[in-house]
This record gives structure tokens, C-alpha cells and sequence, in this order.
């Protein structure tokens, strides 16, 4: 691969609805992670697409040019359509990886990928969050400090209902006392999924360089994988085989 084609999806509603949004993100939250991923090395492309677009910003054409898709929701979950929340779920278990932000937990992409409710704590009082690198070993956590803090956040935490990642790689800290797994990844099919939690809407959480060092080693752990095909039917053997009679 030549290099990484990203969708930064972002629902969009804040921004148009909430003035302190707006102020926080005039271009809105998916143009400030983007414009720092079409930065990177090893991107190819990025494009942000958001619910008020043409086919809630996941048409045919957008879904199948992108190797990975970031995804921030919170106020509209209910009107992504079901059509394209399978075509979403085909992609993903096709190959293309997906990075769930923060609210995004309660999206129903994200949901149907985990097959649980993903409900959780929550608190938004602008507390301190300690984000703790737990896997310093894992791709995501490349170029990380051993932990980096957040000084107002919106509180998530446990218990998260999911399904236990196949890797962990942060664990958070509230200042309230709160501990919130915040770094998921699983594997689903051929595609990946990581679920990062730092993101809420009126705090500047795109603009630390932590967070958005995070996506991007997110985003090219994700990325498609060689495999072309699976094979899942009924076969023939490879080898000769003989069957005493």
C-alpha cells in the first residue's frame, strides 16, 4: 500500500447547534483531526465526511476508497440509518479499520461490533484525567510518555460494557476517582477496531499533541492487512488423502 486513505466521519451537529463547539472547532472537530493526520507520514489521503452530507457522509464511493475511518458521534446516534450501519459493519469485517472517539461508544456501529450495550459512568464537571500508557510495547503507544494528562475533561467510567479487548493500551484516572479502560482494541473479520475515549465536545481535546499522536498510530494500526481473502465453505483437501476402506 502506497499509503493510508482516511475518512475522518464526524457526526456535526455540535458545532452548528453550540456556539462554545463552534468556537472550539470553527472548522469543526473531524477538520482539526484531519488536518493534523494529512500531515503524517504514510497518509495518502484524508476526507471529512459528516451526517448532514449525502448519504449521512457514507456512500458507496467514500466507504470503499478508505482503508480507515475515525468516527466521533454523540447527539445523533439514532439517525444513522441501519443500511448504513451494515455497510459499515461489512466494511469493517472486510478489512477496513475503524477508530471509535469518545461518544462514539454509544454509536450503533460501534455497538453492533461489540454486540453489548457499551454503557458506562459518566461525569462532566471539567475534572483531570491521567491517561496511562498500560502496553508501552503495542504500535499505539509509539512515541508516548509513560502517561499525559488532560486538565478538564468529561469524566467515563467502570464499568464499560465490552467485551474484553484483545489488547489494552491506556488506562485513565479521574481526579473524581474514576478508573476507565480507554484504549480497547479488537480484532473483528479482517479489520481492526480501537476505541479511544478522550474527545468530549467543549474541551480543546483535539488540539493536544498526546491525543492526536494516539489516532494516528491508531489509524496505521488499523490499516488493511495483505490478507485478500478468506475462505469459508465447504472444501476440498489440499493433499491426497486415502480413506481405509
Amino acid at each position: 500500500m502506497s499509503g493510508i486513505r482516511v475518512t475522518v466521519w464526524n457526526e456535526g451537529v455540535h458545532e452548528r447547534v453550540d456556539a462554545k463547539v463552534r468556537e472550539l472547532y470553527p472548522n469543526g472537530m473531524g477538520a482539526q483531526i484531519a488536518q493534523y493526520l494529512e500531515k503524517q507520514p504514510g497518509i495518502a489521503s484524508v476526507r471529512v465526511c459528516e451526517l448532514h452530507h449525502d448519504e449521512q457522509g457514507l456512500p458507496e464511493e467514500v466507504l470503499n476508497s478508505t482503508d480507515v475511518m475515525t468516527w466521533w458521534g454523540h447527539k445523533a446516534h439514532k439517525e444513522l440509518t441501519e443500511e448504513n450501519v451494515e455497510r459499515l459493519h461489512k466494511r469493517v469485517l472486510d478489512g477496513m479499520g475503524l477508530i471509535v472517539l469518545h461518544s462514539g461508544h454509544h454509536s450503533k456501529i460501534f455497538k453492533k461490533l461489540m454486540g453489548t450495550s457499551c454503557d458506562l459512568k459518566w461525569r462532566e464537571i471539567g475534572e483531570r484525567e491521567r491517561i496511562w500508557v498500560v502496553d508501552p510495547a503495542h504500535p499505539i503507544a509509539d512515541g508516548l510518555p509513560e502517561y499525559f494528562e488532560l486538565p478538564h475533561v468529561e469524566m467515563y467510567g467502570e464499568h464499560f460494557d465490552i467485551p474484553q479487548p484483545d489488547r489494552q493500551v491506556f488506562i485513565s484516572w479521574f481526579q473524581g476517582g474514576e478508573v476507565f479502560r480507554s484504549g480497547c482494541c479488537w480484532h473483528r473479520g479482517k479489520g481492526k477496531v480501537f476505541y479511544f475515549r478522550p474527545g468530549h465536545e467543549t474541551f480543546p481535546i483535539y488540539y493536544d499533541e498526546n491525543v492526536l499522536r494516539v489516532i494516528y498510530n491508531a489509524v496505521k494500526w488499523a490499516a488493511p492487512t495483505g490478507v485478500k481473502e478468506i475462505t469459508r465453505k465447504n472444501v476440498k483437501p489440499i493433499e491426497n488423502v486415502f480413506i481405509d476402506p
